[in-house]
């Protein structure tokens, strides 16, 4: 019922636990073309008849491509209800107008503390001041042109400096009037002692020790994964992954250029092979073993 499409691998921030930041695919990078998205979408084979939501995120920053807005309105024009999420340097008043515009149902915005030091202990690069101008941009926008779309979300990303801040941004969130403020935990491929990403607070983390002392995913790793039916991701060239965790692609299930050749591999010997791993040992697959069940704080 849901579809993830990457707009593209790029990005302007070098976050610290990040692919896209650190630039440590494996696999190509590059933009998505509009035309590829729409030959998956439309037609008799399409997938928008099976779907009810396209997020047009995975890695990257997706208000680098170009064509993001088009990439929008072809989901619109399918009757999906269409989200991204970015870390806003790239929206100035006119973008903002052209995102508001386009019909984009729900818009993330990563905010990752309430003053600059803050906020670049994680967004290495990024400047906080153009993530509240975006924001200022997007709602004044939004009201201008009288639309109710899209609903503003500022995701804190809490890591431990700045975690501290949670109760400002809270309160931040409330008097920039946005319409959702959302907390997530980080995701940390070396969890340890002395990691300076790691919050104090263990309800603010994704980890906790063990009794032998080695920090471990804190939710229960059970051989179960609704993900694994109620949706996919493509990345910007076409391969389809089974998860947003799969972060280079490392469990591809093939190449779909259009809704056939997705149908085919969603039904795939491969696809159902490695549904039923996920059944029987769950924990030894990689990309499973950071995965945020369980472990999400919302606020």
């Amino acid at each position: 019922m849901s579809l993830s499409v990457e707009p593209t691998t790029s990005c302007n921030l070098r976050c610290p636990e990040c692919p896209s930041g650190l630039r440590s695919f494996t696999r190509p990078t590059g933009m998505l073309n509009p035309e590829r998205l729409s030959n998956l979408l439309s037609g008799p084979e399409g997938l928008a008849r099976d779907l009810v939501y396209l997020n047009l995120y995975f890695q990257g920053e997706p208000y680098l491509n170009p064509g993001m807005d088009e990439l929008v309105s072809i989901g619109k024009r399918e009757g999906l209800y269409v989200s991204t999420s970015t870390n806003a340097h790239h929206i100035n008043p006119e973008r903002a107008e052209r995102i508001v515009l386009s019909g984009i149902d729900r818009l993330i915005i990563s905010i990752d503390g309430a003053d600059q030091a803050s906020y670049a202990s994680y967004r290495v690069g990024g400047r906080l001041e153009k993530v509240l101008e975006a924001t200022s941009h997007i709602l004044e926008a939004r009201k201008r042109l009288r639309m109710g779309s899209p609903h503003v979300v500022w995701q804190f990303l809490v890591v431990g400096p700045n975690e501290h801040q949670l109760p400002t941004m809270r309160a931040m969130a409330r008097r920039w009037g946005v319409d959702e403020f959302v907390v997530k935990t980080a995701q940390l491929d070396d969890p340890r002692d002395g990691h300076p990403l790691l919050t104090e607070d263990p309800r603010l983390r994704r980890y906790d020790r063990d009794p032998s002392g080695r920090w471990t995913l804190r939710n229960p790793m059970l051989d179960r994964c609704w993900r694994m039916w109620q949706g996919a991701v493509l990345t910007w060239d076409g391969q389809v992954v089974p998860c947003c965790f799969d972060k280079d692609a490392q469990h591809g299930m093939g190449q779909a250029s259009d809704g056939a050749e997705f149908r085919e591999i969603w039904q795939s010997e491969r696809y159902q092979q490695f549904r039923a791993s996920v059944f029987t040992h769950r924990a030894g697959i990689e990309m499973c073993q950071n995965c945020t069940e369980g472990t999400e704080v919302w606020a």
